[in-house]
C-alpha cells in the first residue's frame, strides 16, 4: 500500500494531511528518510517511524464526536503552547481531527484514527454535508441569500456557493443558515465576507448528519457502532 495510506491506518494524519507530514521530512522507512510520495509499503516487513517513532496500524479503531468551544485549534499539537482538540479528549488512541474548525468556530467536530473514512469525509468529490448557523452584521435580504446560492468569489478564480437561508434578523444584524460541501479554509467567513455580511460568530451544528446534541463545549462521546457504519454508508466504503 502506498505510505500515506498507511500513516492514515496508523492514525498518524488523514491521507492528505499524512501528504504533507511525508514532504516535511519527518518519515523514515527502514532507516531511510522519504520525502517523495506515493511510496510502497509492505506492513508485513517494512519499519516506518515518524518523528523517530514506530508506528502501526492501530489495534481499534475509533472515532469521537466533540463540541469545539471557542478559543481552541483543531490541530494535533501546538508550537505556540495554544490548547488543541486533542487537549480535551482522553484516550490511549493516536486520534486526528476529521477537517478543521476555525479558532474561533464552535461546534461539531469529529476525530479519528480510521484515515479511510477521514479521507472519504474531508473530499470534495463525496459532498458531505456541512451545515453552519452564523451571526453576521447588517440585515440581510433575499437578493444576499440569492448570491449565497449561486456562488461567492472568495479568492480569484475561486468560486463557492451554499444552500442559505435567513433565520433571523435583528436591528443590525442577521442570523443565517448555510450547508455547503466544500471545506475551503474559511470559506463561511470569506463567503460572508464577499457579500459584505462579515460575520460576527459561527457554529457547525451538523456534520455528515452528527449534531451535538446534550453535549456542552469541551465534551466529546464516542460514536456508537450504528453512527459509525452510517458514516461509512455516506462515505461509499463497505461496511466493518
Amino acid at each position: 500500500m502506498q505510505l500515506n495510506r498507511y500513516l492514515a491506518l496508523c492514525g498518524v494524519a488523514s491521507r492528505r494531511s499524512a501528504n504533507e507530514v511525508i514532504k516535511q521530512g519527518r518519515v523514515t522507512l527502514n532507516g531511510e528518510s522519504v520525502t517523495q510520495l506515493g511510496v510502497q509499503v509492505n506492513p508485513d516487513q517494512d519499519r516506518v517511524e515518524v518523528d523517530g517513532k514506530s508506528v502501526r496500524p492501530a489495534e481499534r479503531q475509533v472515532t469521537v464526536l466533540f463540541n469545539k468551544p471557542e478559543s481552541v485549534i483543531t490541530t494535533v499539537s501546538d508550537d505556540f503552547g495554544r490548547k488543541t482538540v486533542l487537549d480535551f479528549i482522553s484516550l490511549p488512541e493516536r486520534l486526528f481531527p476529521i477537517g478543521r474548525l476555525d479558532f474561533d468556530t464552535t461546534g461539531v467536530l469529529l476525530l479519528t484514527n480510521d484515515g479511510d473514512l477521514a479521507y472519504r469525509l474531508t473530499h470534495p468529490k463525496y459532498e458531505i454535508d456541512k451545515i453552519y448557523r452564523a451571526w453576521v452584521r447588517g440585515v440581510m435580504g433575499p437578493s444576499v441569500v440569492d448570491q449565497l446560492r449561486s456562488g461567492v468569489e472568495i479568492d480569484e478564480g475561486v468560486v463557492v456557493g451554499g444552500d442559505a437561508k435567513i433565520l433571523k434578523t435583528k436591528r443590525d444584524k442577521s442570523l443565517i443558515e448555510i450547508k455547503i460541501h466544500e471545506g475551503k479554509k474559511r470559506q463561511i467567513r470569506r463567503m460572508m465576507k464577499g457579500v459584505g455580511h462579515p460575520v460576527v460568530a459561527l457554529e457547525r451544528i451538523c456534520f455528515a448528519g452528527l449534531i451535538v446534541g446534550h453535549l456542552k463545549p469541551g465534551e466529546w462521546r464516542e460514536l456508537t457502532e450504528q453512527e459509525v457504519q452510517n458514516l461509512y454508508q455516506i462515505a461509499g466504503l463497505e461496511k466493518k
